[in-house]
Parts: C-alpha cells; structure tokens; sequence
C-alpha cells in the first residue's frame, strides 16, 4: 500500500472534497456573468480545481467501493453514495469533454448544458451525503505539513494538466483549441442575423407589431419619455462580441441608438444609480447606469434589421457582458436607486405568464 502513502487521511479527504466541490460551483456560477478578458482567471480556476477533483474522486472511489462491495454501508446510504459517484463522474467527463472541443446534443441541450446541470446536482446530493456522515474538522486534519505539501502538489497537477489539456488542442487542432477564454465556440460573426436564435427559458413572445410598439422610459427622471419605432433611428454603432452561456459566440457591428443619448433626453435625477431593461416577456437585468450609458439599444445587426428571434425590434448590447444579460424585446428602461433584486427571480419565471402564441 506504500503507493497510496500520498492519500490523505479519510477526514481530511471528505472535507477537502467538500471545498473543491464548493469552489468549482462557485467559479461555474461566476463563468456565466463574467465576460471581460479580465475575468478569464475564473476559468482557468474552474478548469484547474477541475482536474484536481478528479485525483480526489479517485482516491474517494478506491476507498468506498470495498465497503460498497460488500454492502457494509445501508441501502439508503450506498444508493446515496452511488447516484453521487455517477452524477460527479457524470460532471467531470462532460467538462472535459467539451474542454477538448466536444459537444452533443441531450434532449434541449448541448455538452455544456448537461455539464452545468450535472455540476449542480452535484451540490443537494453531496448535502444528504454529509448530512449521513458528517465528522467535525480537526485543526491537524489542515495544519500539518504533509498536508500542505499534498495540496500544493494537488495544486500543481491540476494546473499542468489544464496546461496540457490546453497544448494538446492546439496541436491537434481541436475545436477548443479556437474558442473564446469563456470556452464558446464562434458562431456566425459579421453574417447579420445567420448567428444562433436562442431563447432563456420560456422567452417566446410572438412578433411584435412595431406600427403599436412603444418605449417608455420611467423611474428617477425629471422627464420620463415614451419613443415609437420611428423616433428611434440607428445613428449610433458598436463592435461587440454576443457570448451566450450555452457556449457560442459571435462578433458584430450593431446599429441603433445609444442608451446614453435616450438618459439625457429624459434627464435622470441624482438619485438614479441603476438602469434595467425589461423584455415583453417580463425578463429584466440592471446595469449600473455609467455602464449602461456606453450601451446600445440595437435595431439592426451589421446593417440588417433584427429579426423577432434576436430581439426585434430592440434589444441590448452590453459589450463584456454574458449573451443572457442582454435583454431583447424591451419594452420599457426603468433608472432606480436601487438594483431591481427581483430581477434574479424574473429570468427564470419570465415568459410563463406570456399569452400564448396563436
């Protein structure tokens, strides 16, 4: 057994994986509003914690499955423990899977989906788990040096072997070889409308009449305004890149009018520090009202007018941010003091109360 001699102890394992476990959700649920080369650290993260938890699932494995072999656990307890090990596995190979370029289409979604899905079933499961077989951390299960010296050299496989996994796709010439630090692959850049019609969640509002559409513009205003489609003439462009969080992106020049020049015309008061777009389908997302006021409410895309699918006949570009927070359909601006929190609620429930499509 000398070979295992690196393990560490079972307590200090099952808390060590509990961490990682933790701080792989974490930067998982960070990838998906961080969309600024700067942010690329949070990948890297992921990618690295990632490769590190599967040497911690290995050695979990080696030494549950003599117990689970022969069933000295209950049945509640080892059907826990399996249906953990399989969604865990299941996490891990989709991640690396869709690390080197692979992709596959499940039901609605595709490789990532079901890795994102997966990683947070991971989370409740792992919960009961502990729950059945928690032991309360000791100082010395974290403080002795043998222990450091595992984490760090835990530490270190895991970033050589996301360097390698990085190498090897450019020298194969793999799909994730070419994709964005966010990991999307590129998808119809500069071809107008010919980019990936997506909806979140329920989004499905049937096309709008632009002849009966109007923006209104309300909230901590000293003059709230309303714009038909005419008063809104694409005088202002943008380059930026549309990256979605089912892994595609796609550059474009868009056309429309800046959100900054609409703010003056309505006079936004001292108190307004927010600025949140609302969909038809009552989808919404703020954006601080400096960074909203570089935004674009875009009509067309590279000199096309949006089609209803991409969000006609106005939606947001929000350059550095995440393809879901650019809201399409808008309807109506609001400038708040204060962040619209429900908003957090609204994108998961927006659209279910939509009237239905004829």
């Amino acid at each position: 057994m000398a070979r295992f001699r690196f393990e560490p102890t079972p307590r200090t394992l099952d808390w060590t994986l509990f961490v990682v476990v933790a701080l792989e959700v974490a930067t998982g649920l960070l990838s998906l509003v961080a969309g600024e080369p700067a942010d690329a650290i949070v990948f890297v993260s992921h990618g690295v914690l990632g490769f590190t938890l599967t040497v911690l699932v290995a050695w979990k494995l080696r030494r549950v499955a003599p117990r689970l072999r022969t069933r000295v656990a209950g049945r509640w307890t080892t059907a826990l423990s399996a249906l953990l090990t399989a969604v865990t596995l299941g996490a891990l190979a989709t991640g690396v899977f869709w690390a080197f370029g692979g992709d596959f289409r499940f039901l609605l979604w595709n490789a990532l989906n079901v890795h994102i899905a997966l990683g947070l079933l991971v989370v409740p499961i792992l919960a009961l788990h502990l729950r059945r077989h928690y032991h309360t951390p000791q100082p010395a299960d974290f403080t002795q040096r043998r222990i450091a010296l595992q984490y760090g050299t835990l530490l270190v496989f895991g970033a050589l072997t996301w360097r390698v996994q990085q190498a090897t796709s450019r020298l194969l010439a793999l799909p994730g070889a070419t994709r964005r630090f966010t990991g999307s692959k590129e998808r119809g850049s500069d071809a107008g409308n010919a980019f990936p019609l997506t909806s979140w969640v329920a989004d499905d509002p049937a096309p709008i009449d632009v002849e009966h559409w109007t923006l209104t513009l309300t909230g901590e205003l000293a003059q709230p305004r309303s714009f038909n489609y005419d008063d809104l003439t694409p005088e202002d462009e943008t380059r930026a890149i549309l990256d979605c969080t089912s892994g595609w992106y796609s550059a474009h020049d868009w056309q429309g009018i800046a959100v900054g020049s609409l703010l003056d015309l309505a006079e936004p008061t001292p108190a307004a520090r927010w600025v949140s777009f609302r969909s038809v389908t009552g989808y919404r997302w703020s954006l601080p009202i400096e960074e909203a006021r570089d935004a674009l409410l875009a009509t067309h895309v590279d000199g096309e007018a949006l089609v209803h699918g991409h969000g006609a006949p106005l939606r947001l570009v929000a350059p550095g941010r995440r393809g879901f927070q650019w809201v399409k359909w808008i309807t109506a601006i609001e400038l708040r003091e204060r962040r619209d929190v429900s908003e957090w609620l609204a994108i998961f429930v927006s659209g279910f109360s939509e009237t239905p499509r004829e």
